[in-house]
């Protein structure tokens, strides 16, 4: 992945609580945050709180990261499906910029209020913050 697709991108600092026995980074950590922040993403693309992770393709990891590594991890949507978007991730050291991970495809649904899947009518990428639910997830949970 070229800097130019990485679309959105968070840093994580690795902490003592995110090592494994061997003293790198516990790959657990770093799917757990690859997962949350593809939420968020999907989230703000398809303008609905309610989407879920439903397919995690071949997970590459590339390298390690130890103590103290800054990392940085970037996420691109491929696609948009009727119901789905799949993006595209990739984590790198953001001091060396080696690459630590990739995932070729994360598979997130829009889902109905009935907990269906449910279209989305969207076919290209915004950048625009006009696609931010409107209301918080909870409020369409008691209106259920």
């Amino acid at each position: 992945m070229e800097k130019a697709d990485i679309t959105f991108r968070t840093r994580k600092w690795v902490r003592p609580e995110d090592l494994n026995a061997n003293g790198t980074l516990f790959g657990g950590s770093l799917l757990k945050w690859i997962d949350e922040e593809a939420a968020i993403y999907a989230i703000l693309q398809l303008g609905n709180g309610r989407a879920v992770t439903k397919y995690i393709s071949e997970i590459n990891f590339v390298s390690s990261a130890v103590q103290g590594d800054l990392i940085e991890m970037g996420l691109t949507a491929k696609r948009f499906g009727r119901t789905s978007l799949t993006m595209r991730a990739e984590v790198r050291n953001m001091i060396t910029r080696q690459a630590i991970l990739t995932i070729e495809e994360i598979v997130f649904v829009n889902l109905g209020a009935d907990g269906r899947p449910q279209p989305h009518g969207y076919t290209e990428i915004t950048y625009d913050r006009d696609r931010i639910p409107t209301h918080h997830l909870t409020e369409t949970l008691d209106e259920d």
